[in-house]
């Protein structure tokens, strides 16, 4: 029979498994040292604004498709008027080119709304990476400013120096420290739970207006541009110009119908740390 300890950690475990619910949509092909770019919905929206963007100018294809108990508990109405759950996704964009990295993108509608989760989600997505044998983890985001940034500028950290040197251009300033807060959420924390892996690991955030309702689309496009610069994606950022208001109306609708518990969380976090300027993931 077993142990009282083994079984209260067999029930833990399956807890866990049972949080996260993640579907295989397409077989994932053999990537060549893929980059994870990870996007989710956080200040200004600049992460998942750059990550949709880039899925779509490039022709992504989807690999999974993650739900979760840790999501907000709500559901979105989407145009046909029937409800769909809060979803993270997984794209991936092979190239066919040996001397060229893969990329994995890591977008989707919401992250998880309490620090556990957080953690537990961060380090499955590690887990997938490491499967593919990836080689480095980009994070983007935004810095909430008090005001309407006239040109918004980007700022990187990292878990180690040497993918600073790799990464950084004369646009991109490294000097992050008493600028920003704690960086809260996914994408801060991919970046130090990689260092536990030796995952080397970097953050590019674009300053943007703080206001909930505050799309930061520039924040997106200097951030698009960097990475465009670096990995010669040839994407149309002209594009994104055009297709401003259409992105604002969907994203701004998904934020206005999240439930209140992913912004009261939010506020939190905010509140914590007065007086600074501030990054939630």
């Amino acid at each position: 029979m077993p142990s009282t300890d083994a079984s209260q950690k067999d029930n833990c475990k399956i807890a866990t498994m049972s949080t996260w619910k993640i579907d295989a949509v397409a077989k994932l092909p053999n990537l060549n040292k893929p980059i994870l770019v990870e996007g989710l919905p956080g200040i200004g929206n600049v992460g998942k604004v750059a990550v949709d963007f880039l899925i779509d100018e490039l022709k992504a294809v989807k690999a999974y498709e993650i739900t979760s108990y840790s999501f907000p508990h709500s559901v979105f109405v989407n145009e046909k008027n029937l409800v769909e759950l809060p979803t993270v996704e997984i794209f991936y964009k092979k190239f066919n080119n040996p001397k060229k990295k893969d990329l994995v993108f890591l977008g989707g509608d919401v992250q998880p709304t309490d620090e556990q989760s957080s953690y537990e989600f961060s380090d499955k997505m590690l887990d997938l990476f490491e499967k593919w044998h990836g080689s480095d983890v980009i994070t983007l985001g935004g810095i909430g400013l008090g005001e309407v940034p006239r040109q918004p500028q980007v700022y990187c950290t990292a878990n180690e120096p040497g993918i600073i040197k790799r990464y950084k251009n004369a646009k991109v300033n490294e000097k992050l420290y008493g600028v920003v807060g704690p960086i809260v959420g996914v994408s801060g924390l991919l970046l130090g739970l990689a260092k536990r892996r030796n995952i080397p690991a970097i953050a590019f955030l674009a300053e943007t207006y703080g206001h909930p309702m505050y799309l930061g689309i520039k924040g997106a496009r200097e951030i698009l541009l960097m990475l465009d610069s670096y990995f010669g994606l040839k994407i149309n950022i002209k594009r994104l110009d055009r297709e401003i208001k259409d992105i604002e109306k969907d994203v701004l609708k998904k934020t206005e119908q999240l439930n209140e518990v992913s912004k009261q969380v939010a506020l939190r976090k905010l509140k914590a740390f007065p007086g600074e300027t501030d990054y939630i993931g």
